[in-house]
């Protein structure tokens, strides 16, 4: 029985990312946590006396008959048990303080705004949670409805090797029925001399990834140029790709594809939910 930890702040946005989790729990199957951050300005001093402590003891049990509210309307609409936690503090901390007091094995969350990595990601609690995580995290467009995910694809520019890396994206993918496919990022440039470089360590890739993990046909694309997060849409969109998988450890990569420059920031309008895998089982070092 998987665990999956749903963050909250019962907006529209998140309730789409706990349906998504609702829809996995009875595939995986999975028991789902939701919680919710209490995040209120002040200092240690007055958030104790008078005016302030009261407010803050009346947000409290406020937000304590909401998350009650939440997990009831769930239960009785699908049938799962839900748990619930309540943590004061930044969403970050928040969802760092119950991983190290649990053991979860995916935090699923929504991410605002069709525009979805190129600007509505960065910068977001979404982004701030991945980068604290040191769990897999799976963020869920604001706009995209659920449907049972049939094809990942991992991008990367790496080739990474260790288990413990390849093992959750295939662990996960596995619970879906899902198949996985690699995108390979050649390079900024992709002249044909760098093509031809990446083509060989390619081939084997995609034969130590069959061998390993049972996939019979792991496809490989090699993506390259100075536009790679079009490029990547296009792919994701020609080929039906249901989840884009990245790894979490590498900063450079990560500020080039989800945060360029304002002259060179493109417009990348994912529709696919995004998984975070950290690296090595650490946080990422990459948001």
């Amino acid at each position: 029985m998987k665990k999956i930890l749903v963050p909250t702040d019962f907006s529209t946005c998140a309730d789409n990312a706990l349906q998504f989790a609702i829809e996995s729990a009875r595939l995986l199957p999975a028991e789902i946590t939701i919680l919710h951050a209490m995040d209120l300005p002040g200092t240690l001093y007055a958030d104790n006396v008078g005016v302030n402590r009261e407010f803050r003891q009346t947000m409290w049990h406020e937000d304590e008959n909401k998350l009650e509210a939440l997990k009831y309307k769930v239960e009785r609409e699908s049938g799962l048990t839900i748990g619930t936690r309540l943590v004061a503090g930044t969403l970050m901390d928040a969802v760092e303080f119950v991983l190290k007091a649990d053991n979860f094995d995916l935090v699923i969350m929504g991410t605002l705004g069709a525009g979805g990595l190129g600007e509505k990601l960065w910068g977001s609690n979404t982004a701030d949670v991945i980068g604290v995580s040191t769990i897999p995290v799976l963020a869920i467009p604001k706009d995209y409805r659920w449907k049972k995910p049939e094809k990942f694809l991992l991008a990367t520019g790496n080739f990474e090797k260790a288990p413990a890396i390849l093992d959750k994206v295939f662990e996960l993918a596995g619970l879906y029925m899902a198949h996985v496919d690699v995108a390979i990022f050649t390079g900024e440039h992709g002249d044909a001399i760098e093509f031809m470089e990446h083509s060989r360590p390619a081939a084997w890739y995609r034969e130590m990834l069959s061998r390993h993990y049972g996939e019979q046909d792991v496809h490989t694309a090699q993506l390259y140029g100075k536009k790679l997060e079009k490029s990547l849409q296009e792919y994701i969109d020609k080929e039906n790709v249901d989840v884009l998988v990245m790894i979490s450890y590498k900063r450079g990569f990560w500020e080039r594809l989800l945060h360029p420059s304002q002259t060179k920031r493109i417009s990348y309008h994912t529709r696919v939910p995004l998984l975070a895998v950290p690296a090595e089982g650490h946080a990422g070092d990459g948001v």
